[in-house]
């Protein structure tokens, strides 16, 4: 299973009327898991785009348990799922002190040739050897 964490210091300007973190924001706190994730693979956004694909969310899916709080330190982990004919990364927010669990979702991705603007079927070989590559690379 290949992962990635950030840590997130949930700033002031995230925090809504009652002191908590405003809902849309994890959203972002997902995207920044991801976005390490990514580097894990050595296919970040920049690399996606030289490769002629694009990985558009087509799918969220956000469960709040509790919520977090200026100032909290975060933990945010990735969890590539699937991968063959689409992406689905789970996330996990937990408060990095205590481990407790905050929210977690799901994300699910396409894979977009930017040639043609055709939606692929199944995930292009440059990702399949990333992730391989990856694997590999954890054994």
């Amino acid at each position: 299973m290949i992962k990635a964490t950030a840590q997130v210091k949930v700033p002031f300007h995230d925090i809504d009327i009652m002191e908590i973190t405003w809902h849309g924001h994890y959203v972002k706190y997902f995207e920044i898991a991801r976005c390490e994730l990514f580097e894990k693979l050595e296919y970040n956004h920049l690399a996606m785009r030289e490769s002629g694909y694009a990985w558009p969310v087509i799918d969220l899916h956000v469960r709040y348990a509790r919520p977090s709080r200026f100032d909290q330190m975060l933990d945010v982990t990735a969890t590539l799922k699937e991968w063959e004919n689409r992406l689905k990364v789970e996330y996990l927010i937990a408060d990095a002190e205590t481990g407790e669990r905050l929210t977690r979702g799901h994300t699910i991705q396409v894979a977009l040739d930017m040639r043609t603007r055709e939606m692929c079927f199944v995930s292009p070989d440059v990702l399949l050897d990333k992730i391989r590559k990856a694997g590999e690379a954890q054994a």
